[in-house]
């Protein structure tokens, strides 16, 4: 196993503009040093290979694990009072758009650590790849890049293990903007236990609609950018199992009982063609999804919002705060 050494972090988003391309393409214990956090690595397929934990809220981590062909970072963001209060948190886990990566919501112009301030709540970024999809892949000529199985098989227990979290269905939340808007609703809906609160920033719910156009962009980008060839669901085929399994509008029974928030833009840039891509999918695929919804008696809370295909800071303010009036109290 690598030895550890020396951190260090990329001050600097990778790809800034790749939010337009993104989608177009009871815990036990507390983290407290280096020691400890190499320690507790075990059991979960992880291991560190760098750390940060100078600063009193952002902890940085690199893992080795099998299941990606690289070290994917993450960053634990902590309430103000983590350290002196001696309580339990619930846990926000805040996945990153295509083109982004683990840093992306504490890189301006976002600044989730002001976004957070005073809030009771524990917020996990974890990478995703570049086109990851948050998916296990059907094929890879790039080495493993397996996310979901990283997410939700090592990374969320390892958070558990190391963190002051409620470990149960109450205590978590998961959100993200464009592709990662797709890893929260289809975590929210495989895990159906895991998630009592899923957000979809500019994510359009449907895969299917318009002749499959999401899901052919997801083998698309995902064999550009992270597969060297290979493709999210398959190609020339689909496997069907898994777009099925993946697409929410599919899924319809397993949001409910949950927080479910939705942000989408009206109003494309006419001259960008990613930009009007994305968010005329978006909007689509989510008033499908919030039709079966409604049909279903599942409630949910939608926005639609002036603009393209970006991260809104009032949007994210307000779902933070929901997630946190859902969940468990600290």
């Amino acid at each position: 196993m690598l030895s550890e050494h020396r951190p260090t972090r990329r001050s600097v988003l990778k790809a800034v503009g790749g939010a337009s391309a993104a989608l177009a393409v009871g815990g036990a214990g507390v983290l407290a040093s280096a020691s400890s956090a190499a320690a507790a690595d075990d059991g979960f397929g992880l291991h560190i290979v760098e750390h940060n934990e100078s600063d009193p809220r952002m902890w940085y981590y690199r893992f080795q694990t099998a299941e990606i062909g690289w070290n994917p970072g993450v960053n634990v963001l902590l309430p103000d009072d983590y350290h002196t209060s001696g309580r339990t948190y619930p846990v926000l886990y805040l996945l990153h758009g295509g083109l982004q990566d683990f840093i992306t919501f504490d890189s301006p112009p976002q600044n989730i650590r002001d976004w957070t301030a005073g809030k009771p709540l524990i917020v996990v970024m974890p990478d995703g790849g570049h086109a990851g999809w948050y998916s296990n892949p059907v094929s890879s000529n790039a080495g493993p890049r397996n996310w979901e199985a990283f997410h939700m098989n090592q990374l969320l227990p390892w958070v558990e293990a190391n963190f002051r979290t409620y470990a149960e269905y109450d205590g978590r939340a998961v959100s993200g903007f464009s592709m990662g808007g797709f890893g929260a609703l289809k975590y929210a809906a495989k895990y159906y236990g895991t998630f009592a609160s899923v957000s979809a920033h500019s994510w359009p719910a449907s895969l299917r609609r318009d002749g499959g156009l999401v899901v052919h962009w997801a083998n698309v980008s995902s064999a550009a950018s992270d597969l060297g060839g290979g493709t999210v669901y398959g190609a020339p085929l689909w496997d069907e199992a898994r777009v099925s399994a993946d697409n929410p509008v599919e899924r319809i029974e397993s949001y409910r009982n949950k927080r479910v928030f939705l942000v989408a833009g009206t109003s494309p840039d006419p001259t960008n063609p990613f930009d009007s891509f994305n968010e005329t999918q978006v909007l689509a695929g989510q008033r499908e999804f919030r039709g079966l919804l409604d049909n279903a008696g599942i409630p949910y809370e939608a926005h639609e919002e002036p603009g393209g295909h970006i991260i809104r800071e009032a949007m994210v303010r307000l779902d933070i705060d929901g997630i946190v009036g859902r969940l468990r109290k600290a």
